[in-house]
């Protein structure tokens, strides 16, 4: 592979890199602008997401993409319930909601290890087979299942940004995350936008893992290192604000796949720690501001 073949083989890696971790970081800036809850079991839900996915279509033989479907319902619901009985009795109390979160993430880990044991990592055969050749260059190539997961994640952040900024629902999440007291004020629901949100932002969780199942290793902690670069992503652009997350994701998704790719994905790792902390440090606020631009 010549240089500029790596390069161009880089940016396409970036890119479905950048989409997928803008659909799962969304979903977590999503949660604390709304309810000002860092959600530490955000990772969990992803990996109930892959973990469904995989028992329902390589172990039950449910069609692909119904499993796919099936999983996010799933987490979805988990979602509801987190909220209800986890979060909503401790609304107002961020270390209360700090302390939930991590022990629904044990939960869900633990209860993993149970039903489906611990060492074997699950692994499910990809329903596309093809590679796509980009530009028609025979060594820069993508699979189809990543092509897929692009194409999912572009379809639902396109359909959350359509949501938010055309409807009066998505009006009404806005202003609760700007002014809760003003937004109830006008006769807004919080406990409803509240419990709107955490369904929305698990099935952003849910729907990351089942379609990135095929190509990650399913195991009981493989939500750990992708909640790390969402809490990375967060900071940078912002906590609570969506379009920080979105830019952030892209920007960080090509810093920490062109390092991976010439360096080694440990110290890309490690200097996006160091780019977090300098953020907090330096402009705590990233990015985009105030953390009421959701």
């Amino acid at each position: 592979m010549t240089d500029l073949e790596l390069i161009l083989q880089t940016i396409v890696n970036s890119l479905i890199f950048s989409s997928f971790n803008a659909l799962f970081a969304v979903g977590l800036v999503l949660i604390f602008g709304i309810m000002q809850v860092v959600n530490f079991a955000h990772g969990a839900l992803y990996m109930v997401g892959a973990f469904s996915t995989w028992y329902l279509y390589s172990e039950n033989g449910v069609p692909y993409f119904i499993a796919i479907l099936l999983a996010t319902l799933l987490t979805a619901a988990l979602g509801l319930f987190m909220e209800r009985v986890l979060f909503r009795p401790m609304r107002g109390n961020l270390f209360g909601g700090l302390i939930v979160s991590v022990g629904m993430l044990f939960i869900l880990e633990v209860l993993s290890v149970w039903l489906f044991g611990q060492g074997l990592m699950k692994n499910i055969t990809p329903y596309f087979r093809e590679s796509w050749h980009v530009f028609g260059i025979e060594k820069v190539t993508v699979s189809h299942t990543r092509l897929f997961v692009f194409a999912v994640a572009a379809f639902i952040l396109v359909a959350f940004w359509l949501f938010m900024s055309r409807t009066r629902l998505g009006w009404a999440m806005k202003a609760c995350a700007q002014n809760p007291e003003a937004a109830a004020l006008q006769g807004i629901s919080i406990g409803k936008i509240s419990m709107l949100a955490m369904v929305i932002s698990a099935a952003m969780a849910g729907a990351g893992g089942a379609v990135m199942a095929p190509i990650v290793r399913i195991t009981p902690h493989m939500g750990s290192p992708v909640l790390i670069t969402a809490f990375i992503i967060m900071i940078v652009g912002g906590m609570g604000s969506i379009e920080g997350a979105l830019i952030a994701a892209f920007a960080y998704s090509f810093f920490h796949t062109f390092i991976t790719t010439y360096v080694g994905g440990d110290v890309a790792t490690i200097l996006g720690l160091v780019l977090m902390l300098l953020f907090l440090i330096v402009k705590p606020t990233g990015l985009m501001g105030e953390r009421e631009n959701v």
